[in-house]
């Protein structure tokens, strides 16, 4: 036994997982959240439903998005119409886009990283690909390892059908690939085009509505590692602690599910307060241990599930208004992009944190939280410890 645990050690690396490189993509679609009702209800030729029409813009109103990315344009749909009714059988039309699409936009943001990441491709060990829709086989992975030209025998982690929360789920897999794998780079991507639930209005689904108005498309990646070669890399973010759980009392809150239809929504009215009743519980196990109870001394990433969410938060734990200004301004620029914001506010953090001469990445404060949110009621908890800005690595 003493043999087996000491090839066990050797195996392992020493240092904590690191996030060493960042790299994000949209679609170049996009539109104006100012826009969309009048374009919704156009493309899906329900202008005649003028009572859903006024709801909707106000959620959109009510949004606090600005714009957002879809990979959708008016000449697809006008090609493809089934995809704009709300009951007609559409899901081979909608899978024919998105297997090839969800790597496609995956492969931009992967590229960006690799290139910040300044080594070799080849020396990507893992790949963790996540994304909600585009379910085939071979998978996505598969598909991102040729279009990179990765390795062949890179190891690979398919995650399909988590939802929002599995911006945290993944961070979570690589933490314990990079720390138990010594020399291991693992490549995350988090791919999200709506085409999957894109569809008509309809006046007994609202909670449908809901949907069409917050979420948008786009792809985030990170490079994670454990014992960061500095001559090199740029440590980023430390990946200190993660856990996940099913929030109590929540059955059925948030369902997807995948019909000929397509990705159907499901989402009840008391999400926001069942996040705002626990999430100081969690904050208690992650950061109590570490010496840390006031929650304005943290940096936030927070999944954007919606602006109610975002507002139980605050006001439950007593933040500051500029505690998720990161958080709100994706949710601004990009809207909801399900597994791929989380990825998508580290960067509008660190970029932001060295644009204003911040001494970490985590706008100067060395801890921070990391949230994801999504079906089940899944919640993805992250404790982050930023790193020291290096304005000659940039």
């Amino acid at each position: 036994m003493a043999y087996l645990e000491e090839i066990r050690e050797k195996q392992r690396a020493r240092g904590p997982a690191t996030i060493l490189a960042i790299g994000t993509a949209t679609p170049a679609n996009s539109i104006y959240q100012s826009d969309f009702t009048d374009y919704y209800f156009r493309v899906t030729k329900s202008e005649h439903m003028t009572e859903l029409k006024s709801k909707l813009n106000r959620i959109c109103e009510k949004s606090m998005i600005k714009k957002r990315y879809i990979h959708l344009t008016e000449e697809m749909l006008k090609e493809n119409p089934t995809i704009s009714t709300y009951k007609e059988s559409s899901l081979d039309v909608r899978q024919d886009i998105l297997v090839e699409e969800v790597p496609k936009l995956g492969e931009k943001a992967a590229s960006k990283a690799i290139k910040e990441w300044g080594r070799p491709k080849s020396d990507i060990t893992h790949l963790i690909f996540c994304s909600t829709s585009g379910v085939d086989m071979p998978g996505a992975d598969y598909q991102l390892v040729k279009l990179l030209g990765l390795n062949p025998s890179t190891k690979r982690f398919m995650l399909y059908h988590q939802g929002c929360f599995a911006g945290g789920t993944v961070l979570r897999l690589a933490k314990d690939l990079a720390e138990n794998n010594v020399g291991a780079r693992i490549l995350v991507v988090c791919s999200e085009i709506t085409v999957v639930t894109f569809r008509g209005p309809c006046e007994t689904h609202l909670d449908s509505l809901v949907g069409q108005a917050l979420f948008g498309d786009g792809a985030s990646s990170v490079i994670v590692g454990s014992n960061a070669d500095i001559t090199i890399e740029r440590p980023l973010y430390h990946l200190v602690s993660a856990s996940e759980t099913i929030l109590p009392n929540s059955v059925g809150a948030i369902e997807g599910h995948l019909r000929e239809v397509g990705l159907t929504f499901h989402l009840k009215d008391n999400v926001p307060h069942l996040i705002g009743e626990n999430i100081e519980k969690s904050l208690e196990e992650t950061f109590h241990p570490l010496g840390i109870r006031d929650w304005n001394s943290l940096f936030w990433v927070t999944h954007p599930g919606g602006p109610a969410i975002l507002k139980q938060i605050e006001e439950k734990l007593g933040l500051k208004a500029d505690k998720l200004r990161a958080t709100k301004q994706v949710l601004s620029e990009y809207g909801n992009m399900s597994s791929a914001c989380v990825l998508f506010i580290l960067d509008e953090m660190r970029r932001w944190s060295m644009k204003e001469g911040k001494s970490t990445t985590g706008e100067g404060l060395k801890w921070g939280v990391l949230y994801g949110f999504g079906p089940g009621l899944t919640m993805e908890t992250i404790a982050l410890h930023s790193a020291t800005i290096d304005p000659s690595h940039y």
